[in-house]
């Protein structure tokens, strides 16, 4: 039986994804940063039957002694890990002329850092077993910056880059590295993303108006994120995985035009929508 490890499993993707792998048969060691969203996960686990093989752990992926704590569990248990799901980040939304630099270095530490720290100490684990997975939840936003979205493109801009580069180091030891970049689905990222920002700040300049007007539009007409989690599974169920897996309306349509188009027509194409 195959242990897999994901990140931010107390919503979202990541609660999704755990209850389709623990159906296809999968050990899930599922990570929250905060136990108190434990409840839903395993309800539903309880449900269907599948809480015996679920465990479910604290682990903030900015904070050391979390991360060890989970590798040791894994090592004393379990010996190996097949695949590991770098799912846990959020999205700070909002423009550079509003955001404070705490909030942008936090947009990093959690995307970006967070994914740096989990791999590197469940490096040793994946080391023992044949064939094994990394695969790291980036976006559409990864390829296409976004106005009111700078921090989290950039940061997933870096997740990509990061990416890139691991999949070449780790091919030698036939450990195969992923990336889902999903368009917009219903989950809570947005809604959260949204909160964040002082709207009666955004109402007094039209052009902000008109992007938060979009964003909430998208929001509410995104797609079942229960694709997204099919997806990561059949990805885990390869033998070769590619490196990168766009999903959702317009995602593969987006990348194609970003490596193809001149940026002078995205830029266009994107200005009409907003105004």
């Amino acid at each position: 039986m195959k242990t897999v490890l994901v990140t931010g499993t107390g919503s979202g993707f990541g609660l999704l994804t755990t209850l389709e792998l623990l159906k296809k048969g999968y050990r899930v060691i599922a990570t929250m940063r905060t136990l108190q969203s434990r409840k839903k996960l395993i309800e539903a686990a309880e449900t269907d039957q599948l809480a015996s093989r679920l465990d479910v752990f604290e682990m903030d992926v900015t904070n050391d002694l979390h991360i060890q704590h989970v590798k040791e569990y894994i090592q004393t248990k379990y010996k190996k890990l097949d695949v590991l799901i770098n799912n846990a980040g959020f999205c700070q939304a909002g423009f550079i002329s509003d955001l404070s630099f705490d909030a942008f270095h936090k947009q990093f530490d959690v995307n970006l850092h967070g994914v740096f720290r989990v791999t590197k100490a469940m490096m040793p684990l994946l080391e023992q077993t044949n064939k094994p997975n990394i695969i790291n939840m980036s976006s559409i936003s990864g390829y296409a910056g976004f106005p009111g979205m700078s921090a989290y493109s950039a940061s997933k801009f870096a997740l990509e880059g990061l990416s890139e580069s691991l999949r070449i180091e780790l091919l030698p030891k036939n450990i195969f590295v992923s990336l889902v970049e999903p368009a917009s689905y219903q989950t809570d990222i947005w809604a959260k993303s949204l909160s964040s920002i002082d709207h009666s700040e955004m109402e007094k300049d039209p052009f902000k108006s008109s992007v938060l007007s979009h964003a909430q539009q998208a929001s509410q007409s995104s797609a079942d994120p229960r694709e997204v989690a099919e997806l990561i599974v059949s990805i885990c169920n390869k033998k070769n995985p590619k490196l990168r897996y766009p999903i959702g309306k317009g995602a593969s349509m987006l990348s194609l035009a970003k490596r193809f188009l001149p940026w002078s027509w995205i830029e266009k194409i994107i200005w009409n929508k907003l105004k």
